[in-house]
Formats: C-alpha cells, structure tokens, sequence
C-alpha cells in the first residue's frame, strides 16, 4: 500500500476483505479502542482518528467545534499535493453546503431545504411510482433483475434529475459521470488512473451542469436550478462556485444513497430469507425494515470533521486540526444502542441509527431517499414475488465510505 493511498482519508485502513465486511473490524475497535488513531505513514500532523460508538459519533455530529471544512486538519492540509485537486479546489464539492459549517451552511441550505420538505416529497409519490413501475415492467416480464442497473441506479438519478431541471434524454449521461466520480476508490493518489477518472467525471459533470445553468438564466422553468439562479440573482445568495457546486451535490447525493440503499436492503432481505417472508407477511412493516436497511448496511459509512480545537470524546482528547472519522457504519452496530445489532430485524424499534447524519447536517434529502426506497421495495417484491438471489460473487465497490454494490442479480 503506498504512502498517497494509505493518506487519503486513511482509507487504505479499509482495504481488501474489509470491503466486503467491514463490521467484523468495528466490532473489535469498539471494544478495545473506540477512539482509534489509525496509522498512516505520512505527515498528518495531528493525526487521523476513527471513532466507532454511538455515543462518540452522535456527539461529534453535533459538535460545532469539529469543522465539516476537512481542510483544516493537517492530514488533508499538509498533503495537498498528493490529493486529487478536484477534492480541494473552490469549484467543487468544497464549497458546497456538505462542506460548509455555521451562516454559510444555512444560507446555502436554506435555499433548496424546501425542494425536501416532507410535504414537498410526497407530492412526488405518483410520478415516482410511475417510474419505478416502468423500470420494473421489463426485468418482471424477464423473470430475472440487476437490482443495481434496472432499478436501484435509475429510479433515484431520474427523480433528481427531473427535480433539478435535467432532460429526461440526458440522464444515462450525468450517471455515467456520477459513476466515475463516486466509483473511485476513496485512497486515490493525484496523477493515478483513478484521479484521472475522478478528474473526467468532474469536469464532464460540471460543464454539463454550467450549461444547464447557464440555459436557466436565458429561460428559467419550474424546476430546483432555476429557483438557485433566481436566488442568486435576486438576493446575492449564492456564488458562481457555490451554485455549481450544490448543483453537483445534488446531483450525485440525490440518487447515490438511494442506490446503495436499494442495492444493500434487497441483499440483506435475499440474506435473510426468514425476515424477507416476514416482510412479505406483514408487509405494514416496510418503513421500519428500510430503517433498518439503513442501519444494518448504511450507504453512507463514515463522514469527517476537523478539529478546530482540542476536543475530548471518549475520554480521548482529539488534538486540534486533527481529522476526525464519524464512523457511521461503526456506530450503526452499537450493541450499547443496538441489541443484537449484528442482527437484520425488519420490526426492529427504537432504530436510531445515525445513517443521514444529525445536527445541521442532517441529510435534507431523507425524506425523499425513504419514499423512493419503500417505493422500490414495495414494487420489487410485488413484481418479484420469489426473489431469490443468483449464484455468484457479491461484488462491493472499491469506496468503502460510500458502500454499495456494482450488480446484485436476482430472479423470480
């Protein structure tokens, strides 16, 4: 493993095996040291910490003295050299609200935070079961599914898509890019094959989107980006970098955790065929079994602050300008919070797994990520009423932060 890939966000700690099942390892950090200084052979001046309870992870969620500006610890500071610079440059995700703390976060959050509200979302209720019913229609007739290229990746991109204004024609184009973008590795060394794929899909993405926006100035529609613009324009509230940069957040985090979340609630179901025939039973149960999808095998494992301060968690004293990983994943698995957490429990109660963040921010789009994934299930087991999962290799992507699957074949 080399220096650059063991740096970057100490994700070479998550190589390998651990990819396929990383909770082994959480599970034995937990108990012996629950706030863990991973190793890493470069300068990172205040180190890299990994936290892996429920307690420590909830806490420093909430804590405004840890920075969601991952710039400001050492580890990312004083390598910037070996990082991609699509991860650090003002254009890109760096100046989206994702990585915003106080005013700025809520200015620019407040801007879109109505396009997510729980009524908002469920107005979308008939389209998106329109669309999932069509993506569905096929692989039915077949007898056979890729959860991940016929439902799980499609139905999420086309409803953002259509939320923020992006041609229904354009669609297989921007996942594409998204897909280069988030099917990197996350130990991803500047001038590697991989940054260079990063690089492609950022800069595909961002053109694309610079037009649409562009496009919206001239002739605004009813649609996210044109309100951004109008924003922008009317009130000052937005810059050209931040604009895009939203435009781009929303884009891929709009359909990527929903993905993962299709994509790893059907193969804890297929599993767990005692809690899939439970489901289909009782199938009141669904909202509490995607909560549990989420919390049993997250999209989304692990999120990262930067100490701004010295901070103690866990009776450990976090230096300042230390990186700090909120291990979600790890957190999720709390036997403090969770019993039998290791345990897939459609009717589980009391679920408060941490897997859309808490505090400021909190995932604006849980609201629409849970209607699509009750959708999907309810219109998987309904086209598929003997889902059963095919021979072969379960194949994870090489992110581990942002865990998922690149196919799950099934058939009726």
């Amino acid at each position: 493993m080399s220096d650059t890939a063991a740096m970057s966000s100490a994700a070479g700690f998550f190589s390998g095996p651990l990819l396929a099942n990383p909770y082994a390892l959480y599970a034995m950090l937990r108990a012996s040291q629950p706030v863990f200084r991973v190793p890493v052979p470069v300068d990172v001046g205040a180190g890299v910490f990994l936290l892996t309870r429920h307690a420590d992870v909830h806490a420093a969620l909430r804590d405004t003295r840890l920075s969601a500006d991952r710039r400001k610890s050492d580890a990312i500071d004083r390598n910037r050299a070996l990082l991609p610079s699509q991860l650090l440059g003002e254009g890109t995700l760096y100046r989206s609200m994702l990585m915003m703390d106080g005013q700025d976060h809520a200015r620019v959050r407040g801007l879109v935070n109505k396009a997510f509200t729980p009524r908002r979302v469920a107005e979308l209720r008939p389209r998106i079961e329109s669309i999932a019913k069509e993506l569905l229609a096929g692989p039915s007739a077949r007898g056979k599914i890729d959860v991940i290229a016929d439902l799980g990746a499609p139905l999420p991109a086309i409803v953002i898509a259509e939320l923020l204004g992006v041609p229904p024609e354009d669609h297989p184009k921007f996942r594409i890019w998204a897909a280069q973008i988030v099917g990197t590795p996350a130990a991803i060394a500047a001038g590697s094959d991989a940054a260079k794929t990063l690089q492609a899909g950022f800069e595909s993405l961002g053109a694309y989107l610079s037009d649409v926006i562009a496009d919206r100035r001239r002739a605004p529609r009813n649609d996210l980006i044109s309100a951004m613009v109008a924003a922008q324009e009317n009130r000052d509230a937005l810059s050209d970098n931040e604009l895009l940069a939203t435009a781009i957040l929303l884009l891929l985090a709009g359909h990527e955790t929903t993905t993962n979340l299709i994509g790893n609630g059907t193969l804890a179901l297929l599993q767990n065929p005692g809690e899939l025939a439970r489901l289909r039973a009782e199938p009141e149960l669904l909202k509490s079994a995607i909560e549990e999808m989420l919390r049993y095998d997250n999209p989304v494992q692990a999120t990262m602050r930067a100490a701004l301060e010295d901070v103690e968690l866990g009776g450990v004293t976090l230096p300042r300008r230390a990186l700090v990983i909120c291990g979600i994943g790890a957190a999720n698995r709390d036997p403090e919070v969770f019993p039998e957490p290791d345990r897939f429990d459609v009717a589980r109660r009391d679920n408060r797994h941490l897997s859309f963040g808490f505090g400021a921010h909190f995932c604006l789009g849980a609201p629409l990520a849970r209607l699509e994934g009750e959708i999907a299930f309810r219109g998987l087991l309904e086209a598929f009423p003997k889902l059963s999962l095919a021979e072969g290799p379960i194949e994870h992507r090489v992110n581990p932060i942002l865990r998922g699957l690149v196919r799950l074949d099934a058939s009726a």
